[in-house]
């Protein structure tokens, strides 16, 4: 889609596909009180994803942001906040942990600002928040989504102490564009980052996702595609840029639909096990479908325990899935 021109700078016209329709629930408003009281932080509201009404009113499910709400970085598509970082709150893993019960969320993610400042990285707090949630919730599947802790390896093995369903590391762009987008972060360390986990946890599936309109090619983006699988990623994720404020990256090209189907089928054919492509996909949309067969099966389990105490329905789409991995 062509720029247009005029006196300001050039500006991309949004197109209808990305217009969507605010649907604002007692359920959600109710979510977000409830986040004001914890003192928690969400990557739902900080990033401002278009998803966030199906996911807290629909889906059962949400991604908390622990760490604080401040980031070391400045990446130049992200909407959060950068500065210096408040001191470790050791209290945010239970806070979070009871927010996954009274929400009964199915399928929780877990991310962070950046926490460079941190020897670690943040992982033990990681760690914590993941035993917390399984300790209240043991029905609740979760998924982790760190950043890549400046190539400390070694807390990969804190980190994944807590035995989450998903382990998630975004590449976010192409190599080329990779500089310009993502403050510090490398393109073939987010890489060896998801090979070295999946080495710790085979069975643990990996995701990444990938933002397009910042000016990449479809080659780069197929090449993207086959670094991912060659470092042994399950999953992906491709959705659209959104410009956060006019501090941040321009929207270079929107993509039709259509594009993101074509995208879709070529990810499915290469070998990726799932994955999610659309205008307003994010790095968890739909996360709650992409657990492995033995995490959704321990859900299954726990979820019978309340059908026969609460006479609650049991989810049949998770069967479903079970009984096509048989």
């Amino acid at each position: 889609m062509a720029k247009e021109t005029g006196k300001k700078a050039e500006y991309v016209r949004k197109p209808e596909w990305l217009k969507i329709k605010i649907n604002t629930t007692k359920s959600f408003t109710g979510l977000k009180k409830l986040m004001r009281e914890k003192k928690l932080n969400t990557v739902c509201e900080e990033a401002r994803c278009p998803n966030i009404h199906e996911c807290w009113s629909e889906r059962q499910t949400a991604t908390f942001m622990i760490l604080g709400s401040v980031c070391t970085r400045g990446c130049r598509f992200c909407a959060v906040a950068t500065g210096m970082p408040n001191e470790l709150d050791w209290g945010e893993p239970e806070r979070v942990a009871d927010s996954v019960e009274i929400m009964g969320l199915r399928h929780a993610v877990v991310t962070s600002v950046a926490r460079d400042d941190l020897a670690d990285g943040g992982a033990s707090v990681f760690a914590e928040t993941v035993r917390a949630i399984r300790r209240k919730n043991p029905a609740t599947t979760v998924e982790i989504l760190p950043s890549d802790m400046k190539g400390d390896y070694q807390s990969l093995y804190t980190l994944m102490s807590g035995k989450p369903d998903i382990f998630n590391h975004n590449i976010e762009t192409v190599r080329r564009l990779t500089k310009k987008v993502r403050a510090i972060a490398m393109y073939d360390r987010s890489l060896e980052l998801l090979r070295r986990v999946k080495e710790i946890a085979p069975d643990v599936p990996t995701k990444s996702s990938m933002m397009l309109g910042l000016g990449e090619t479809k080659e780069e983006i197929l090449e993207v595609m086959d670094d991912l699988l060659a470092n042994n990623v399950d999953i992906m994720a491709i959705g659209q840029y959104l410009q956060p404020t006019k501090k941040h990256l321009e929207v270079e090209r929107y993509y039709h639909p259509d594009e993101f189907a074509e995208l879709k089928q070529i990810a499915l054919q290469k070998g990726f096990k799932h994955c999610e492509a659309g205008p307003l996909v994010r790095s968890s949309y739909h996360a709650d479908e992409q657990v492995s067969a033995a995490s959704a099966q321990r859900r299954i389990k726990y979820m019978k325990g309340v059908e026969e105490q609460e006479n609650s329905e049991v989810d049949f789409s998770l069967k479903d899935m079970l009984q096509g991995t048989k």
